[in-house]
């Protein structure tokens, strides 16, 4: 079965759900970009006829296409936006869920209406790992053939455009979360080891000491998160994700955006950059990996302990500055 097929059934169902995900419109996309060959073949037909030399005619969409630049990317950009948005509250309230406790997940459970049991949970985790696999698929390949279409890179170029603007679902930091939650799930609940098999190659992989989650998905996709920090070069403890996806240590995402842990990572300056891909404005989003934090914990405990008793002083050190300047400057002094 085609891919576009595939994905046009896998959203029908989507959509008869009780909560239905927005989806890229595939299909239309594929209209799109039929039109657009259409007109290119007739307008070469055209300079044919009043052309002696064949070779001088332009193989390639012009370089403005009122198709391709006022349809074809624009429609896909809302619709990766809305993907995208979507996938992560829902990953969120999700998980926000798992991790809740006494009045505050009764609370969740009546407002959204998800039945209390694990088993629940599994599959709904399940069902939005899936969703950002065919949407991710799908884009790559919308994309593909614009570029086959087009000769060009312009596919290509689009979707690193959209990474720099976070539109890439297999970039979102809730995808790790929701990684980690299945492992944690399956670790804990042997018992639920069949129900909650979301993809047998999804695993957490140390290799000489340096952690990494490993995914191995349909359609040749695999998806290797590393857990080293890029500033401590250890791993990440208390992990955080920015919003460009990469994860650093709570301590050391502080630092380098230049603000103590007392003030947290929402009060930083927009003008501070991630040590990685050098953005600003990724810090205000940061989100904190618990998750993470608790494969991690539960994966490598001596390191963990290790890990925790020095950052305990230093957060102590951080806080007892924090404090002793705030004294300062409330005397005068």
């Amino acid at each position: 079965m085609k891919f576009c097929k595939k994905y046009e059934e896998y959203m029908q169902g989507q959509n008869q759900k009780e909560l239905p995900l927005p989806g890229v419109g595939f299909k239309k996309l594929k209209k799109i970009l039929k039109k657009c060959r259409r007109d290119l073949h007739s307008h070469n037909d055209h300079e044919m006829l009043n052309l002696h030399d064949p070779h001088q005619i332009s193989a390639n969409c012009p370089h403005l296409c009122p198709v391709c630049d006022g349809t074809f990317f624009p429609s896909l950009l809302n619709e990766m936006s809305a993907v995208v948005g979507s996938f992560n509250e829902r990953a969120q309230k999700l998980l926000e869920l798992h991790l809740a406790s006494g009045f505050r997940k009764c609370f969740i459970w009546f407002t959204d209406k998800l039945h209390g049991n694990h088993v629940a949970l599994i599959q709904e985790c399940k069902d939005l790992v899936m969703y950002a696999i065919f949407n991710a698929v799908a884009m790559r390949k919308i994309l593909k053939k614009y570029d086959k279409i087009h000769y060009s890179k312009q596919g290509q170029a689009f979707k690193s455009q959209a990474q720099s603007m976070h539109l890439e679902i297999l970039q979102s930091p809730w995808l790790c979360e929701l990684m980690a939650f299945h492992i944690n799930m399956r670790e804990t609940k042997p018992q639920q080891r069949k129900a909650s098999a979301l993809f047998d190659g999804c695993s957490l992989v140390i290799n000489e000491g340096k952690p990494s989650l490993h995914c191995e998905l349909f359609d040749s996709i695999k998806l290797d998160i590393d857990l080293t920090c890029s500033v401590c070069l250890d791993t990440v403890f208390d992990p955080v994700a920015l919003t460009c996806g990469h994860i650093y240590c709570y301590l050391c995402a502080c630092k380098a955006a230049s603000v103590t842990i007392v003030d947290g990572l929402k009060a930083a300056n927009r003008k501070e950059k991630c040590p990685l891909c050098r953005n600003a404005g990724l810090y205000e989003g940061a989100v904190h990996l618990d998750e993470l934090n608790i494969l991690l914990s539960r994966s490598c405990p001596e390191y963990w302990e290790e890990r925790l008793q020095a950052e305990r002083v230093e957060r102590i050190q951080q806080a007892k500055e924090h404090w002793e300047s705030q004294c300062r400057a409330f005397m005068g002094v």
